[in-house]
């Protein structure tokens, strides 16, 4: 295990949940204006470490991002996360014709720029960045059912376009690295509604080969799924090189503690709707019951399941943070 990995585990206190949008409720601002301008992204983060007890700073987890690099059509609303409205190509047989894009297009360059001036004033813990995973780009760039029908009828050409999505990510992630990241969280969700062997062959192949192009003990490496069967693919997950695994709570933690290998940490799972819809006394009430499960543990680490929702209230998210401190203290 890697000494940052550890050194994460030596301090469970500070959690690190995937928190980023609720930034815009602190400081007043728009989803648009946080997603268009590296300048308001960094204050958000700031605003993040100054407000709560984190354990790393996330820039964001926007999985529109990637594929309107690629040429996808995305939605954008002043106060939700943008959304893919339309993919790039209409068949399988154009995956050939896709063209990868350069590091930098869309709001590429945005997103890098933003971890490179958060670098500069985030000292005390790990800045990380966000990405999506080649699978779930894929099926941003094509379609969901379609291309999961693609896995029977036409595997080559789903791999002719999961490779292209691999090859962007990676570079785009070894960009990430140059200006000074300190680790990635690589999110999956697609390809929790595989079975497990079609996500052996369509998603955690390529996920590994992504890991292992930008895998350093200096960086560290969290694999996002919150699909439904993610929990039944935790042998194959152990094996793809992610230092943390991070799930949604669409599965039961325990029996994948139990399976996973005690070198990797094991983050999740308390529905992030929640932060949104729920009660203190909710949050409250999900938190116990996860740590009474889960806490035996030595590598499990307590986690929203999934990104907060930009409309989170701020109540919900001080009893969080106010609980998770009072587990360890």
């Amino acid at each position: 295990m890697k000494k940052s990995v550890k050194k994460l585990l030596n301090n469970k206190n500070k959690t690190i949940p995937i928190l980023s949008f609720p930034s815009t409720e602190l400081l007043g601002i728009s989803v648009n204006e946080l997603i268009s301008s590296a300048d308001m992204q960094v204050k958000g983060m700031q605003v993040i470490c100054s407000r709560f007890n984190v354990g790393a700073s996330l820039n964001m987890m926007d999985l529109s991002v990637e594929a309107e690099a690629f040429g996808a059509e995305v939605h954008f609303c002043d106060n939700e996360i943008p959304t893919v409205t339309k993919g790039v190509i209409t068949d399988l047989s154009q995956a050939q014709s896709v063209r990868v894009p350069k590091i930098g297009d869309g709001r590429t360059g945005i997103y890098i720029e933003g971890v490179k001036k958060a670098k500069e004033s985030i000292k005390d813990i790990p800045v990380f960045c966000g990405v999506i995973g080649p699978y779930s780009l894929a099926v941003r760039i094509f379609d969901m059912t379609e291309l999961m029908m693609g896995c029977f009828d036409s595997p080559e050409d789903v791999k002719v376009l999961v490779s292209k999505t691999t090859k962007f990510i990676t570079e785009y992630i070894k960009a990430f690295k140059e200006v000074g990241a300190d680790g990635v969280i690589i999110a999956e969700p697609a390809a929790g509604l595989l079975s497990p062997d079609l996500a052996d062959e369509f998603s955690n192949c390529f996920v590994k080969e992504i890991i292992d192009s930008v895998n350093d003990e200096n960086f560290i490496v969290c694999y996002h799924n919150c699909g439904n069967s993610a929990g039944d693919m935790i042998s194959s997950l152990c094996s793809i090189g992610a230092d943390i695994l991070h799930f949604g709570n669409a599965v039961d933690l325990v029996p994948i503690l139990e399976k996973a290998h005690r070198d990797i940490v094991i983050m999740g799972n308390l529905d992030p709707v929640l932060f949104s819809t729920g009660t203190p006394e909710k949050i409250e009430e999900e938190l116990v019951r996860i740590f009474s499960s889960c806490s035996k543990f030595d590598n499990f680490m307590i986690s929203s399941g999934c990104d907060i929702p930009a409309n989170a209230k701020i109540d919900n998210l001080d009893t969080y943070f106010k609980k998770v401190n009072e587990f360890y203290a």
